[in-house]
């Protein structure tokens, strides 16, 4: 199954290609319902599987057996996986990508950040030497097979974003990620610092960068729109309201038959079309889900 290629496909369509930030397998089963494309967002694993803010703490193979379950309950999805800077070491960044490959991963994205890192929309964050960068960048590119790879640039002055961009797009990378894109004039800015090379654009409740629709983006020249964490974010504040109803009601929880909300029977149905058995001869929306050519 060639993965990367149907993405790539997807990217070369007129449109703005969205993909949907998830953090475990429960939000996926949700979003594959209404999407066809997965952002392994590493803000929203970092918090889902350790707790933790988005500066670091990730390990490899804890988001590659990630990515594995994922590909097998969702074997018609595009899946583009957050890697950061590649766990540091070149040799590690090329290593996970193999590894990533091998499992059916659509592509990746690689920042220029160093240690400490930090979330693209964050403040305070540091940049590799663009050489160093690019260096790694060249061995990642150079390990893939068929997989796409985004790279990224954390730039944040002016001068240091457009010289990035401009390098990054000389390269053999698929897709070219500004993170933190601050406006509109921006975006136009950077898509004509590219050239012909694909753009994506980052979008982040609360971040850095304009609210914008899918059909303002692709008039902006942007081919891919990932969306971190709405996922996250919304089950925060639904949790949250859940539980401060279940107090205001001493602890008797509502009627889903009266309500409308989730219950048992639906979410065992939701996830039972995870189960591998129920893959095997299905054949996906083609006006939906992607379908992965075979080598």
């Amino acid at each position: 199954m060639r993965y990367g290629t149907a993405l790539r496909e997807a990217v070369a369509t007129p449109r703005t290609t969205p993909l949907i930030g998830i953090y475990d397998m429960y939000s996926a089963s949700i979003a594959a319902q209404h999407y066809n494309g997965f952002f392994v967002s590493g803000f929203g694993f970092a918090a889902s599987h350790y707790g933790l803010p988005d500066i670091g703490y990730i390990s490899w193979p804890d988001m590659v057996a990630f990515a594995s379950r994922l590909r097998m309950a969702f074997p018609h999805h595009h899946m583009l996986v957050d890697i950061d800077d590649g766990y540091v070491d070149p040799e590690v960044a090329c290593h996970v990508v193999r590894q990533l490959e091998s499992i059916g991963a659509s592509g990746v994205i690689l920042e220029d950040q160093k240690r400490p890192r930090r979330c693209g929309h964050a403040d305070g964050k540091l940049i590799l030497p663009l050489e160093e960068y690019l260096e790694k960048l060249d061995l990642v590119l150079r390990s893939r097979e068929d997989l796409l790879v985004v790279a990224r640039t954390d730039a944040t002055e002016e001068a240091e974003i457009e010289r990035r961009a401009e390098a990054l797009a000389r390269t053999d990378a698929d897709v070219i990620l500004v993170d933190g894109v601050r406006s509109v004039e921006w975006i136009r800015r950077i898509r004509a610092v590219v050239g012909d090379k694909p753009l994506l654009f980052n979008q982040i409740a609360g971040g850095k960068s304009p609210r914008l629709s899918l059909s303002e983006l692709s008039e902006l020249g942007v081919d891919v729109a990932i969306y971190s964490t709405p996922c996250l974010f919304a089950a925060h504040g639904a949790i949250d309201g859940a539980l401060i109803d279940l107090k205001m009601s001493d602890g008797r929880l509502p009627d889903s038959r009266e309500t409308g909300a989730i219950g048992v029977k639906g979410s065992t149905e939701l996830l039972e079309k995870n189960i591998s058995r129920h893959h095997l001869g299905r054949q996906p929306d083609p006006e939906s889900v992607p379908v992965p050519v075979s080598v």
